[in-house]
């Protein structure tokens, strides 16, 4: 019996440690210039802002603004833990005339995002996806997920997991052709 637990507990390390490789290998260490979407335009989306109003992809880059698009949600802790650097990225840039920034509300309540919205004091602009049209079109598998879109429409730079300051600012200079 009591080699039966030392090999049970050794296999349950094993598993541990496999599980732990499998989600470091997949987990993104900075934006990528390649990827899913990277290099393609942008699918077109539709959707509905707090306030009822309706923000469209087309609208926002047709104006000849970057976009940036940040799908999230309230209890998703790596969406909590990005949040710092999203309001520092956007109070840099609120201001600028070619930059939008549009969270996508992925997964979650009406209730808990509004009540999220209000407490942290979100100040871009945050919309709901009706029938998640907008994550399935982007190919989204969890969140937080970005994709920074360039005034042609154009996807340059897309992310899997939290971004920092750094990693906005390069996505940021990427679709400004900066770099």
């Amino acid at each position: 019996m009591k080699h039966a637990t030392r090999w049970i507990a050794f296999a349950a390390a094993v598993v541990i440690v496999a599980l732990g490789v499998v989600l470091a290998l997949n987990v993104s260490s900075g934006p990528a210039e390649e990827g899913r979407l990277a290099g393609e335009r942008a699918p077109e989306f539709r959707v509905e802002r707090f306030d009822g109003a309706e923000v469209v992809l087309s609208e926002l880059t047709g104006s000849g603004r970057t976009v940036f698009v940040n799908f999230w949600n309230s209890w998703c802790i790596p969406c909590r833990q990005e949040h710092p650097a999203l309001v520092e990225f956007y109070d840099r840039h609120r201001d600028d005339p070619d930059f939008a920034m549009v969270g996508i509300v992925r997964d979650d309540t009406e209730s808990e995002a509004r009540a999220y919205v209000d407490r942290e004091g979100v100040a871009w602009t945050v919309a709901f996806d009706p029938g998640k049209r907008a994550a399935l079109d982007f190919g989204t598998t969890g969140q937080p997920e970005s994709f920074m879109i360039a005034p042609d429409g154009l996807v340059v730079a897309e992310q899997f997991g939290p971004v920092t300051v750094d990693d906005l600012e390069l996505m940021l200079r990427i679709a400004r052709g900066q770099l």
